[in-house]
């Protein structure tokens, strides 16, 4: 087996109390304290992740926004400069590649964050189908990824940064923020389903940043927090993690995401699979499930109906922090999708009753 792969944080783990696991080839922070504790503290105060291991794309020159146009299915021609938004990238047959962030740094000049266990794979890809007028080059190595998450980020930020960052609007953000001695590009996003900033800078400015956010917002209950709280707080939320809501044999319709794929915007790879499955439904559909019976829906276990038919899979499942109770995300058959649906959990060798819920299971209230 190959060396895992570390972050430019990775020295800081041991003295913050981590433990890390193999995730997709790279050593990471499961946890510091507990994924409970984590996950709590990001729902009313804050958390602070290392996702320095996902991949970052610089997209430049004349064709670039005509060579995003037909790789991915949401509208680039709509992003202003400084504004980020959420697209898919499809094969032909309306799997998807990858779910990824676009940036526009300026006209002709964009950024595109992807999943880490994706990066050589999106790469390959894009330049597949790279055109004259495109420079594409992947600058994941120069560059590390933290996240301020939680309802009191804006407050924690806005103590290390000068700059007006507190007041971007979600999807928006500002280049060049210094923040102590260094600078980093400040974005209004995130994965958990809180108000939260993701802040992207050099390797080694974010040594710095990630011990000065700590320092400073360990009066407002900041915590670094690890992936498993990541995994919790995203599910909750019903936002995808590719190789499970999403993957190569599942469409962003089945998954639910059909608003991010913009029909009307011209032709784009996977757009005829998709518009079919827009006006006359997926044949698959992701639904909320809430176990009645005792047991923990996890992913990957077979879906039944009554009638033993096998009819689909847990995507995500677990006993929620917030919640306390055991739900799960599932790819089942469209007819079983209704609100109320009965189906069959195989847990264990054994087939437990869960019912189709509303998802997403938490939202946060807006302010």
């Amino acid at each position: 087996m190959g060396q895992l792969r570390r972050t430019p944080l990775y020295p800081l783990y041991e003295k913050q109390g981590a433990k890390t696991i193999d995730f997709g080839g790279w050593d990471l922070p499961v946890q510091f304290s507990s994924i409970l504790k984590e996950h709590e503290a990001v729902r009313t105060q804050a958390g602070l992740f290392d996702v320095s291991h996902m991949g970052e794309f610089t997209v430049k020159g004349e064709g670039s926004l005509a060579f995003l146009q037909q790789l991915l299915t949401n509208d680039i021609s709509k992003l202003e400069d400084g504004q980020a938004l959420y697209a898919l990238m499809c094969y032909t047959d309306g799997g998807v590649v990858d779910d990824l962030l676009v940036y526009r740094l300026a006209e002709h000049d964009y950024m595109l964050v992807v999943n880490a266990s994706n990066i050589d794979k999106d790469f390959e890809w894009l330049q597949k189908h790279v055109e004259d007028g495109v420079d594409l080059v992947n600058v994941s190595e120069e560059m590390s990824l933290i996240a301020l998450q939680g309802p009191l980020a804006a407050r924690i930020i806005s103590k290390v940064c000068d700059a007006p960052v507190g007041a971007l609007g979600s999807y928006r953000f500002m280049q060049d923020v210094p923040i102590g001695e260094s600078v980093a590009l400040v974005s209004r996003t995130g994965y958990t389903g809180e108000d939260g900033f993701e802040i992207y800078t050099d390797n080694e400015s974010v040594l710095k940043i990630w011990e000065q956010l700590l320092i400073t917002g360990a009066e407002d209950g900041l915590v670094a927090a690890g992936l498993g709280a990541r995994d919790t707080l995203r599910f909750e939320a019903r936002l995808p993690l590719y190789g499970q809501e999403l993957s190569s044999t599942i469409t962003p319709i089945e998954a639910g995401l059909g608003f991010f794929v913009k029909l009307d915007k011209g032709d784009f790879i996977g757009r005829e699979v998709l518009q079919e499955q827009k006006l006359n439904g997926a044949p698959r559909k992701l639904v909320g499930i809430e176990m009645i019976d005792r047991g923990i829906p996890r992913s990957h276990y077979p879906v039944y109906d009554k009638d033993d038919r096998h009819i689909g899979e847990v995507t995500t499942g677990t006993q929620s922090p917030t919640l306390k109770t055991n739900i799960g995300l599932a790819l089942v058959e469209t007819a079983y999708s209704p609100l109320g649906s009965e189906v069959y959990v195989e847990i264990r060798g054994k087939r437990l009753k869960a019912v189709v819920i509303k998802a997403p299971f938490y939202v946060r209230e807006k302010k």
